[in-house]
Parts: C-alpha cells; sequence; structure tokens
C-alpha cells in the first residue's frame, strides 16, 4: 500500500488515450536547417542530473512550502479567509502548493509523452535529434517535480480537468504540427510562464531553483516548436491555418482556467463560493493574464494570427504581449539558472571555508 497521501482518490491520477499517430523514418539531413541542429547541441550540452544540481536537503517551511505571500492565494481577503484560523490558513497554503506543483508535474509528464511522439511523427531527422533530447528532459522535470511532491509535501492532486482535457486533444490528433502546436507551443508556453511567477515570486530557495532549471530546459523546448512550425505554417493552405487558429483559441480558453484551483476548493468543500471570488479577485485575474506572456508572441511568431487568435486575446486582455521579444525572455530564463548555479557554487565554496577554518 501506497504511504503516500493524495488529496483525492488515487486512481483519479491515471487516464489511458487511445490515438493513432504515422510513424516517419528519414536518413536525409537537411542542410538549411543550422538553428534546429544548433538547438539540439545546445540541448546535449544542458543536460543536468536533478539529483546533484538542486540542493534537496534544504526542508521548506511546512506552514508556507513557496514562501510566497498569502495575496496570492486565490480567496485572500474574502470572507471566506477572514473565517480561517491561522492553523487552516497554513494547511491551505500547503494544499495550494501541492495543487501548483501537482499540475506542474503532470503537464510535464504531458510533455514527455508528446515529446516522445514528435520522435516518432515528424518528417524530418533534425527535429527527431532535438525531440529525443526533450525527452530526457522531460523525464528529468517530472522526477524533479514528483521528488519535491512526495519528499516536501507528502501531498499531491490529480490533474486538472482542462489540462486533461487539452492533452487528450494534443495526444489523439495524428498531425505532428498539431502536437508541437498543442505542447510546444500552447503548454509549454503557459507552463513558462507560471514557472516564472514562482521563480521571481517564491522566498523558499528549492522552489526557486527547481523552477530556474526547469525554465532552462522549457525555453529551449518553446523555440524548437517557434522554429519548426514558423517555416511549416508559412506553406499550409488557409484552410488548414484556420483550423489551427480554431483549435489555438480552444486550448487558450481552457488554460485559463486552468489555475483556478477548482479540486483545492473542492476538497475545502467551499467549491462555488471559492469560484466567485476567485473569477473576480483583481490579483487572480492578473495572475491568468501573466500566463499568456509567452504563447501571445509566439503564436504571433509562427504565423497563427488571424482575427479570431486576436479577438481571443482582445477578449482576455492579453494582447499587449505580442509586442514582446521570446528570444530576449529565453536569453533572461538561460541567465537567471546560471546565476543560480554560480551562487550554488560560491555557498558551497564558503561552507567548505567555514568547515576547515
Amino acid at each position: 500500500m501506497s504511504t503516500r497521501r493524495y488529496a483525492l482518490p488515487v486512481d483519479l491520477t491515471q487516464w489511458s488515450v487511445d490515438g493513432s499517430a504515422t510513424t516517419v523514418f528519414n536518413w536525409e539531413y537537411d542542410e538549411g536547417r543550422e538553428r534546429m541542429l544548433g538547438l539540439y547541441e545546445k540541448g546535449k550540452e544542458k543536460q543536468w542530473n536533478a539529483t546533484t544540481r538542486i540542493d534537496w536537503s534544504h526542508d521548506p517551511d511546512p506552514d508556507n512550502p513557496l514562501g510566497s505571500p498569502d495575496e496570492y492565494i486565490g480567496i485572500y481577503g474574502s470572507p471566506m479567509w477572514v473565517r480561517l484560523d491561522e492553523r487552516a490558513r497554513a494547511d491551505l497554503r500547503r494544499h495550494m502548493a501541492a495543487w501548483t506543483y501537482s499540475q506542474f508535474m503532470h503537464g510535464e509528464q504531458g510533455a514527455l509523452i508528446c515529446a516522445s511522439k514528435i520522435v516518432q511523427t515528424v518528417p524530418d531527422l533534425d527535429s527527431k535529434f532535438y525531440a529525443a533530447t526533450q525527452v530526457i528532459d522531460e523525464a528529468r522535470h517530472v522526477e524533479t517535480y514528483s521528488r519535491f511532491l512526495h519528499e516536501k509535501m507528502s501531498l499531491a492532486y490529480p490533474i486538472n480537468e482542462n489540462l486533461k482535457a487539452l492533452l487528450d486533444d494534443v495526444i489523439r490528433d495524428s498531425r505532428w504540427d498539431i502536437t508541437y502546436l498543442g505542447m510546444q507551443v500552447l503548454i509549454e508556453g503557459l507552463a513558462l510562464a507560471a514557472f516564472g511567477l514562482q521563480r521571481d515570486f517564491t522566498g523558499d530557495p528549492l522552489a526557486r531553483a527547481i523552477n530556474a532549471y526547469v525554465m532552462q530546459d522549457e525555453a529551449r523546448h518553446v523555440a524548437f516548436g517557434r522554429i519548426a512550425l514558423r517555416e511549416y505554417y508559412r506553406e499550409i493552405g488557409e484552410r488548414e491555418r484556420e483550423e489551427r487558429e480554431q483549435f489555438a483559441v480552444q486550448a487558450c480558453y481552457l488554460m485559463r482556467d486552468r489555475f483556478l484551483a477548482d479540486e483545492v476548493w473542492d476538497n475545502l468543500g467551499i467549491g462555488s463560493e471559492a469560484l466567485e471570488w476567485v473569477n473576480a479577485s483583481v490579483t487572480m485575474v492578473e495572475f491568468r493574464r501573466m500566463l499568456f506572456s509567452r504563447i501571445v508572441p509566439t503564436l504571433k511568431d509562427i504565423g497563427i494570427w488571424g482575427p479570431r487568435i486576436q479577438a481571443a486575446f482582445q477578449d482576455m486582455g492579453v494582447m499587449e504581449f505580442s509586442q514582446l521579444d521570446t528570444e530576449v525572455m529565453s536569453a533572461d530564463d538561460e541567465r537567471l539558472a546560471e546565476e543560480l548555479d554560480r551562487e550554488r557554487r560560491a555557498a558551497e565554496v564558503t561552507r567548505v571555508a567555514q568547515l576547515a577554518g
């Protein structure tokens, strides 16, 4: 019997998806794809070991595992929040942290499956090469978030229904570019923004390091999808482009509702009351808006930028993100991860010197 604690029945954490895909074999190198092969080289060079790069000896504060301000809890300031005593608030912080990192873990497992599908279905060999490096990246991410949940939280949540629905659609579709669009651009793009908010606003060093290092990989993954799809979508017809645009619109609305934390509120017995507050909370509205900071400029860059997608982004209040430079953001992700490495090495040198002295 498992000794791990789950917030909901464990059988809800597993499901299977039926689908079909055409496997493509290709031994031809395309001389014009230097950027993709360069990304593959970088993917090989940037592999890391979650066991040794992350300091797992740190134990988060059990009353606030992420060290985040209470303002980032969806019901903060509500009558429900006021009714909670300090013990109940500490329990809610732990459940919110467990729910958030559970969704990260489930999304990374979806990315693992999709990356392996890309290796199988994408027609060009250089993309297969890079996708192979992403498979091990995603396995490492699942390992990392799972370890955090089980060793540091002793609590996990099943996958959110909106994320599950989108993964079902992406995995079932036999077209290789839909796997790219759904996972590399949409799911990974939103995850990258969510990881960034965790990296920048958490006060816990373990949570900060986990997200910074995962983001270093994810920035490459989104670039992979952007390079491949920008070229492919130049060649497809208007009807095919409109189909992709409609898929992206539906996916964006699903993902906007992914971070409402329905499961937490239901688990606490305040589902409908909490959701009404969360939907109207200024902080949560802004948080959900910021989640699209990576998706919007990437969709514009790859050419999925017709009237339907622009209308959806106007409705969501996220059109301003279309002016952001994805290359600059990716470079920042790389820089911040490397800064953490330097801080960790400097701290280790100081610790060794103190022991020697």
